[in-house]
């Protein structure tokens, strides 16, 4: 289906749970929260994400989608760690800013796949590499930092 094995599908569906807990949990709460539902569900849907990614090698072997499945699993472990205060009066907005770069992490390779994937017969772009893919993912990166600053300055400001 589509060009997946049974992992992919299974990797798919699980990313596509992780997006929409995500953005449940930007619309609501402006960010996302582990300590509630749409964010418990977005990171555990993360972690499953990375690691039933590692099992796919559509490109041969380790590539850039397993590097970034680690970068995740890493910033995961450092909004973790940012939750716990071990960053003293900026582990609020180091937490906040971990969990919101793990949604464009979501992001690039769903624009990629999706991209290169779709309409069926007729994807949008040729391949991962195509020079569309570079703006897209700059215009992902500038709309997180935005979000990020948002994020940030609200923390400050309080409740």
């Amino acid at each position: 289906m589509y060009g997946l094995t049974q992992l992919g599908v299974i990797h798919t569906l699980i990313s596509l749970v992780a997006v929409f807990a995500g953005l449940w949990a930007f619309f609501r709460d402006q960010r996302i929260n582990p300590d509630n539902t749409a964010g418990k569900v977005y990171l555990y849907a993360t972690i499953l994400t990375c690691v039933t990614g590692f099992g796919i090698f559509a490109h041969g072997g380790f590539g850039k989608p397993h590097a970034l499945g680690i970068i995740t699993l890493l910033t995961l472990g450092l909004a973790w760690l940012a939750d716990r205060r071990k960053f003293g009066a900026r582990s609020a907005a180091v937490s906040v800013c971990a969990y919101s770069i793990t949604f464009l992490f979501h992001m690039i390779p769903a624009v990629t796949e999706g991209s290169t994937r779709l309409p069926l017969g007729s994807p949008l772009l040729a391949d991962a590499e195509a020079p569309q893919l570079k703006v897209v993912t700059g215009v992902l990166l500038l709309l997180y930092l935005a979000g990020a600053t948002w994020q940030v300055r609200r923390l400050k400001a309080g409740p």
